[in-house]
């Protein structure tokens, strides 16, 4: 899923990629929606693929940190589907031999790119809401069921359960808006019936100014609450996750339409400010365009032109002391 839905179709419409070859151990099904694709059926071939500079890692978590080191070793670039590894001794390696080797380390951090998260972004970079006081990140599901990758259902294996999960995307989107929390707290629960992994987990950041972040998710949610709430001392925005570029990829719709990362109307965020004598004013926001495209124009200017990744080193030792607390 993640290859045909958010890897595949950038690389092969972005101008400065060649969609070379996969690696399909099973069905071989890419060659139906990109002819002349090269079908490996296993990883070492494609390492030894002379003509592949970059390869793309989203193979379940706890394979992510070896097979990124023998690409590393193998003289290819790595994209990494989150989490980059279960640990951050793993993670300091990893950056550590791409260094060694003249080669760049990147972690797939799509959600910095999703329609209502810019538009959370805009928001607080405006200074509309004054100084920031509590903001909430949510990401709320309801699948009682256990899911049939394994990788994410036992316990043990590495980088298991919903805090390696979705837990990555709350926190790199946290860590992006805010940077390095002074202190933090961790609570995970398993409710699901059979569960032998965390299906719940909340974290409270806290930052300077006695700014307070709270990252909630969890699989038995009846009825999501809104993903993104943002207080501040001049106001609030709420902001439901409207973004719609996964279910669209899923429907084969290219990322060049026209109608790409576009939120059908009715999804607007809620703005609410306090001005002169407490009057209450309430605006409501259209997002801006989501695209993940913009991952992957990084991933070409950091490779051709050694721009800085906008998912930095930092950024993810942060996010693992996080995730491995």
């Amino acid at each position: 899923m993640s290859g045909r839905i958010f890897h595949a179709p950038f690389i092969s419409a972005h101008p400065g990629f060649e969609l070379r070859a996969v690696v399909e151990r099973h069905e071989k099904k890419a060659s139906l929606r990109y002819p002349g694709i090269v079908s490996y059926d296993q990883t070492n071939e494609l390492l030894n693929d002379h003509q592949i500079e970059l390869v793309i890692i989203n193979t379940p978590n706890n394979t992510h940190f070896d097979l990124a080191k023998q690409a590393l070793k193998a003289g290819k670039h790595v994209l990494i589907e989150k989490p980059i590894a279960a640990a951050s001794a793993e993670v300091k390696e990893l950056y550590d031999l791409g260094r060694q080797v003249y080669r760049q380390v990147m972690v797939y951090q799509n959600r910095r790119w999703d329609s209502d998260f810019l538009s959370v972004k805009k928001i607080i970079e405006s200074g509309r809401l004054g100084d920031l006081i509590e903001v909430h990140f949510r990401f709320d599901r309801y699948k009682p069921a256990l899911s049939p990758k394994l990788f994410k259902e036992t316990k043990d294996l590495e980088a298991n359960g919903l805090v390696y999960d979705l837990g990555p995307h709350l926190t790199d989107q946290a860590i992006s808006l805010f940077g390095r929390p002074l202190r933090f707290e961790k609570t995970a629960a398993t409710h699901r019936q059979g569960s032998e992994v965390a299906d719940y987990f909340n974290y409270h950041l806290s930052y300077p100014y006695q700014l307070n972040v709270y990252l909630t998710s969890g699989l038995l949610i009846a009825e999501p609450l809104p993903s993104f709430i943002v207080h501040g001392a001049l106001g609030s925005y709420i902001k439901s996750r409207c973004d719609v570029q996964e279910a669209q990829l899923d429907h084969s719709i290219s990322p060049t339409d026209s109608g790409y990362g576009l939120e059908p109307e009715g999804s607007e965020g809620k703005l609410v400010t306090m001005g002169l004598d407490n009057h209450k004013s309430t605006e409501y926001i259209a997002s801006e365009r989501g695209q993940y495209m913009q991952l992957f124009e990084a991933v070409y200017h950091t490779i051709r032109d050694h721009a800085l990744y906008p998912v930095t080193e930092e950024h993810i030792a942060w996010q693992i002391e996080l995730l491995e607390a």
